[in-house]
């Protein structure tokens, strides 16, 4: 009789035991799901296109992909951005009316004042295309591998930056220097990268905290 009870009682802890690490393991995987879906940042209806959106706070920054990327490539920029409480905007279509409508999406509909433009490649021309014909829009440009006419921007503080060896480097160093406003700067990487790809680079840091400085300087 007492071996019955104590099977009993040793089959009412094993279930216990059970129990108990099946659901520390849902709680895991839901919050790995959380996780997940907060990294991939939210998606939103923006015009005739969609958007990625990371963050929250009171200044803005759109970004503009290149030809051969979409929004999500910009994800752990994006995610290194809103740690430092600027809500980061990544539209799908990086045309300059596109971007003109993720500057109004932020200010409208998320209360932003300020935003900052960044394009890349492609996207760094449709940027420079974007603040020509709205030179009040954004408050400050960056811009990634992309060469363009800088003579009607406005004078608000731009960024030009470029590898050494991809073959931009003179012509990004001469639009800072012709760039309207006093407060540009051209930033040349050694490396060959293009773009977004500088990200992927041992270089890649260095370029982001360059990115992250002036967001905190001029936002």
């Amino acid at each position: 009789m007492q071996k019955g009870k104590l099977s009993l009682k040793l089959l009412g802890f094993v279930l216990f035991v059970a129990v108990f690490v099946t659901g520390c393991g849902s709680s895991g995987e839901q919050s790995a799901e959380e996780d997940e879906q907060s990294s991939s940042g939210e998606r939103v209806e923006l015009g005739d296109t969609e958007a990625l959106l990371w963050g929250e706070g009171d200044y803005g920054v759109v970004m503009a992909h290149g030809a051969s990327y979409d929004a999500a490539s910009w994800e752990d920029q994006a995610r290194q951005i809103s740690a430092n409480g600027i809500v980061a905007l990544a539209p799908e279509d990086t045309s300059p009316e596109s971007l003109m409508t993720s500057i109004a999406y932020l200010k409208e509909e998320r209360g932003i004042g300020n935003v900052a433009l960044i394009g890349a490649s492609a996207g760094g021309s449709a940027v420079l295309r974007a603040a020509e014909q709205n030179p009040r829009a954004a408050n400050q440009l960056m811009i990634l591998s992309a060469t363009g006419n800088v003579s009607g921007l406005g004078p608000e503080p731009k960024l030009f930056v470029a590898s050494e060896v991809e073959g931009l480097a003179e012509e990004v160093r001469r639009m800072a220097e012709e760039a309207p406003g006093d407060q540009n700067e051209a930033f040349i990487l050694s490396d060959d990268a293009h773009a977004q790809a500088i990200f992927q680079t041992e270089e890649g840091d260095l370029l982001m905290q360059k990115i992250l400085k002036r967001l905190e300087k001029y936002g």
